[in-house]
């Protein structure tokens, strides 16, 4: 936007963009609008309309531009704006009264929070606040609330604050927290029946106590912590009241629980006055027993759910200590709170539950860590009752008709149960895996359930919860020679007859969890191959019954991957059914499950008889695709018209058929099925070569062909690379990128394939460089900036020196400068792996004839571009760049620091001498301290986490 619009016409767009009846104008409204907001005319425009408050919209709107320009644009101000600025919003903030729409004072009071954390020269943000608004009624709501947003920001990424001016603003609350308890305390007398100001006044407290601004030490004296318990002994509470109440809370227990684990860190015994907060708030929230049962009868589930959350809360919160005190078999007083949160697993939702398991998880991690017998058994009960009351809460309703992802919420309930049973694999050793298999069992016959109580006959739906617990557990059950005779020849055998003895009106569900069982016990049938062929027979048998055919797949592609041997007698019956394939009653991913079973057991044939049945098995699936291009029939996605369905059931055989490797010089038992297959994947690349789909699915399938044979495929290499350089050339599809750098992991170590694939790579690099040299090409696609360098690094790993001497080595590495600040995970790894690889190929590898040649031309990269790549890897993971993201830069840097430690140390200091010395607020960035032990952690390092850790620090800085 070239000069300012007419204030009438934002009025115009901004009306457009909520009341035009047209659907295709406010998309055009709200792109004008969004342009109108980057520009640097959007100051004075908001302003003006803020003042003028012509409609709830346009004060929305102006509102929402004020708090992102506040938030990402800061810099376009002076610094001599910055006090008119502040001066502006106070007045539209004093303005504010009930009848202000609520979304329109939030984003006001974000705005002044966002100046007042940026505005460096504003000394006292918190008291001048409060002298200025504090007085009035009216405008005790704007500033709670500004009060509340305001430590909330100092973290907000939006901000780029810099850690310098983030630790020098949190000292400044810090300063005023006593002023700000005081005001809180002041409020919460005078505020009266007004509810929301009480809400407000909670999450203003919550929000000072999560950056630390009031200290810990001040709660048990706070009348605020006062309140919040006493809004939480009271069942009548409103909710929005008692959730802030349950929010302040879990906050303050987090706090606490990060100060328990700093003085473990530092072995450091806590304080008195530690201990003391400590015993002030367990006991404390151990009288709210009472108010959650209250919740539960008066079936109020949202504050039974804030009563589990701090309950939970608390128990992490002692989780170390807990475990600590129990050390030697006795218990620690606090273990009083796991009941508390089991009672809570009583409740009747499973959303409850599912609050505490993340407890669980931290309490297995450590008594896993620990290793301990004693500690075991200390724990045992609670975990005893915490997978029973799993098992309740997995069971379906009664009246129930299918299966569980079946019917309203059955997506949720089975993500419920795909979660618990992760959570009962990693709990279940405390307790021992056959120990939980067997009281599972018992139940199921009628036997003594846990702790030895009696249980009524099993129900249908209890029945199918015990068998789903089982089937959690079901791998290991075997954890010992001592539990093995008993479980091989007692519980498991009755288990696996029963289930083969079902009767045909069973109920589907038990059915459907019966045969998954037996898939989970794939080991065991290895070791009692006696058990294989009834099994066999029963999962075929399922195999044509809707419901059951995909989970009797999947048991069958258990026992194929864990019983090879045993299996390979079977394998006509499995060739059978990979013959009546569309015949049973299976998804396709639970056909191509079944294809994977059928190539591992193919794999195991006698070599001579491998290639009949691998070619049998490939046309099976190669005939439709024949059919579909023959006739032109057109696509249907997710039908057998759809080319992706044979196309990934051949990629399933090829990728898993992997005969074992011979001595010998006879062809790959696999070379003349892929021949035969290669003219049907060809011809399905040029018929299909617009769908950029079915390009990637065929470039998959003829990935794991190559793969499959290996050097055998060297027949097919040239037609292919001809093939997919056309291809490419008119479509761009990166997928035959990635299917390049596969064929030069395979073929570049032949002298006698290197120029035709580099001939390749050249041909690939013109159509390549055209559209990541577009406006935004390099983030518009970020596959072909993935494949384009792992096809590059697949050169320097496999032929090198030719790669570093072709023309288009310069090109390369300056595409792959300019890819260093893409934030795209997959695709800035592949271009720091390059420069890893290029890097490490040039003092790698000094035995080898080419080292000399090899180390020259890499030097020679570096000593034109290495300046430039410093830049760009310190520009990109200052500004550019997720912290996760950047152990792949310190990997680059490091193999320069091991290449030429000197020249780094001189490129380093002239980057770091380019960074930007004060932020938009005007606060400094850092320090010449920090500078200088940034350079000198980087160039001392060795390996790269030290440098991860300084880069990461470094960016902070600046962010």
């Amino acid at each position: 936007m070239d000069s300012p619009p007419a204030l009438e016409t934002v009025y115009q767009a901004v009306y457009s963009l909520y009341n035009n009846s047209n659907p295709a104008e406010p998309g055009k409204a709200s792109l004008w609008l969004g342009e109108l907001q980057k520009s640097v005319f959007a100051w004075k425009i908001a302003d003006e309309m803020l003042q003028q408050k012509r409609n709830i919209e346009s004060c929305y709107f102006a509102a929402q531009t004020m708090r992102t320009k506040i938030q990402l644009s800061f810099h376009e101000l002076p610094p001599e704006a910055h006090t008119s600025l502040r001066d502006s919003l106070m007045e539209h903030i004093s303005q504010i009264n009930e009848n202000t729409n609520s979304a329109i004072v939030t984003q006001l009071c974000l705005a002044l929070a966002a100046l007042a954390l940026q505005m460096s020269s504003w000394q006292k943000p918190v008291i001048d606040l409060i002298n200025r608004f504090g007085g009035t009624t009216s405008s005790l709501w704007p500033l709670l609330e500004i009060m509340t947003v305001l430590p909330e920001e100092v973290n907000s990424r939006s901000l780029r604050l810099g850690a310098n001016r983030r630790q020098h603003v949190l000292v400044e609350l810090s300063a005023t927290a006593d002023t700000v308890t005081e005001f809180l305390k002041m409020c919460l007398k005078d505020c009266g029946d007004n509810v929301q100001i009480r809400v407000t006044i909670l999450r203003c407290f919550t929000s000072w106590i999560t950056v630390r601004a009031i200290p810990l030490q001040a709660i048990p004296t706070s009348d605020v912590v006062a309140y919040v318990f006493q809004v939480l002994g009271n069942h009548m509470a409103g909710s929005q009241l008692h959730e802030a109440a349950a929010d302040c809370m879990c906050v303050i227990l987090q706090a606490l629980e990060e100060d328990s684990n700093i003085n473990r860190d530092n072995n450091s015994e806590p304080s008195a006055q530690f201990q003391q907060l400590q015993m002030c708030l367990f006991t404390n929230v151990m009288d709210l027993e009472q108010p959650y049962h209250l919740s539960v009868a008066h079936e109020d589930m949202e504050k039974s759910i804030n009563y589990c959350r701090i309950f939970t809360e608390l128990a992490e919160t002692f989780v170390e200590t807990i475990i600590e005190g129990s050390m030697g078999g006795k218990q620690h007083y606090a273990i009083k709170i796991l009941d508390l949160v089991l009672m809570c697993l009583g409740h009747h939702d499973y959303e409850v539950a599912q609050i505490t398991f993340h407890l669980w998880y931290r309490l297995s991690e450590v008594l896993y860590q620990k290793n301990n017998d004693d500690l075991n058994a200390v724990f045992r009960p609670h975990i005893e009752r915490l997978i029973g009351a799993l098992c309740r809460h997995c069971q379906m309703e009664p009246d129930h008709l299918g299966l569980v992802e079946e019917g309203g919420g059955g997506e949720e309930f089975a993500e419920f149960r795909n979660r618990v049973s992760e959570l009962i694999k990693d709990v279940v050793f405390v307790v021992g895996s056959s120990h939980c298999f067997r009281q599972m069992f018992s139940s199921l016959t009628g036997g003594p359930g846990p702790q030895g109580l009696p249980v009524q006959t099993p129900t249908w739906d209890s029945i199918e919860a015990a068998l789903f617990v089982m089937q959690a557990v079901a791998k290991n059950i075997l954890p010992n020679s001592q539990l093995r005779c008993r479980e091989e020849n007692d519980v498991v055998p009755k288990v696996v007859e029963a289930i083969l003895n079902l009767p045909e009106n069973t109920h589907i569900a038990v059915r459907h969890t019966s045969i998954l069982l037996l898939g989970e016990l794939c080991e065991w049938i290895d070791s009692h191959p006696q058990s294989l062929e009834p099994i066999l027979n029963s999962l075929l048998a399922c195999l044509s019954q809707k419901g059951l055919g995909t989970a009797a797949s999947a048991a069958l592609l258990s026992i194929c991957t864990a019983c090879p041997l045993h299996m390979a007698s079977h394998f006509p019956g499995l060739l059978q059914i990979a013959r009546s394939l569309d015949g049973f009653a299976i998804s396709n991913d639970a056909a191509i499950g079944l294809l994977k079973g059928v190539a591992l057991i193919l794999a195991r044939l006698p070599r001579a008889e491998i290639a009949p049945a691998m070619k049998e098995l490939c046309w099976f699936q190669a005939m439709p695709l024949c059919e579909l291009m023959q006739n032109k029939v057109p696509i249907e996605r997710g039908t057998k018209t759809d080319p992706v369905i044979w196309l990934d059931r051949l990629a399933a055989i090829f990728r898993y058929t992997n005969p074992v490797p011979d001595d010998t010089n006879e062809p790959h038992p696999c070379q003349s099925v892929i021949t035969e297959m290669w003219p049907v994947l060809s011809n399905v690349c040029t018929e299909y070569q617009h769908d950029a789909r079915l390009m990637e699915r065929c470039c998959r399938c003829l990935r794991f062909a190559v793969r499959c044979v290996g050097k055998h495929s060297a027949h097919l290499l040239e037609p292919l690379v001809k093939q997919i350089v056309q291809l490419y050339v008119a479509h761009q599809h990166s997928c035959f990128l990635y299917l390049g750098s596969i064929l030069v992991d395979e073929y570049a170590a032949d002298t006698e394939c290197v120029s035709g694939l580099l001939s390749m790579l050249e041909a690939f690099i013109g159509p390549t460089f055209t559209i990541l040299q577009q406006e935004d090409g390099l983030k518009n696609h970020p596959d072909t900036v993935d494949d384009l360098f792992r096809l590059c690094a697949r050169f320097l790993q496999r032929a090198p020196v030719p790669f570093l001497h072709s023309s288009i080595i310069s090109s390369v590495v300056d595409c792959a400068l300019m890819a260093c600040s893409l934030d795209h995970r997959d695709a800035n790894a592949s271009v720091m792996k390059f420069f890893y690889d290029l890097l490490h190929s040039g003092r790698n590898f000094e035995k080898r004839s080419d080292f000399t040649i090899r180390r020259q031309l890499v030097r020679g990269i570096i000593a034109e571009k290495g300046q430039t790549l410093v830049m760009r890897l310190l520009h990109a993971s200052v500004f550019s760049l997720s912290s996760y993201m950047l152990s792949d830069v310190a990997d680059v840097i490091i193999e320069l620091n091991l290449t030429d430690r000197q020249l780094l140390s001189k490129w380093l200091e002239e980057a770091i001498k380019a960074m930007p010395t004060q932020n938009a607020g005007g606060s400094p960035t850092a320090t010449h301290e920090q500078l200088v032990e940034f350079h000198e952690t980087v160039t001392r390092a060795d390996a790269a986490k030290p440098v991860t850790t300084a880069l990461r620090y470094f960016a902070r800085l600046y962010r």
